[in-house]
């Protein structure tokens, strides 16, 4: 198992004032963003040892205005990381907040923490 954890709360706090792994305690600073690691499992065991682990993101924003440019500003960082986007979606809100919903996957090399998708996994 590996844990790229910290990487990715660096990667979305250097974009987003307002980060956390739980739900958000801050609505003054907007835009609010969630991230939680919704799994990570072994993709490639070799000699009783997991070699590459298969790691997906789930990240939510919350804003009073359009959530859009958030989107975008999280999309480019978890790609430069190397993580492929899986799900953008608006999500339906009865509060005054817009909210949007974002997944993100990668495969792991545990022992290089180097991030890849396969050829063909698209």
């Amino acid at each position: 198992m590996i844990n790229v954890k910290d990487m990715v709360y660096s990667a979305l706090s250097g974009v987003i004032d307002n980060v956390t792994d739980s739900y958000p305690s801050d609505w003054a600073t907007l835009p609010a963003v969630q991230y939680v690691e919704e799994e990570n499992k072994p993709h490639t065991v070799t000699d009783d040892t997991e070699q590459i682990s298969y790691i997906r993101y789930k990240i939510d924003i919350w804003d009073t205005k359009s959530t859009s440019q958030t989107a975008c500003d999280i999309d480019d960082v978890m790609s430069k990381l190397g993580f492929l986007r899986t799900t953008c979606q608006d999500v339906p809100e009865s509060s005054q907040f817009k909210h949007k919903l974002m997944r993100y996957e990668a495969l792991i090399d545990c022992k290089k923490e180097y991030i890849f998708f396969p050829d063909g996994y698209l």
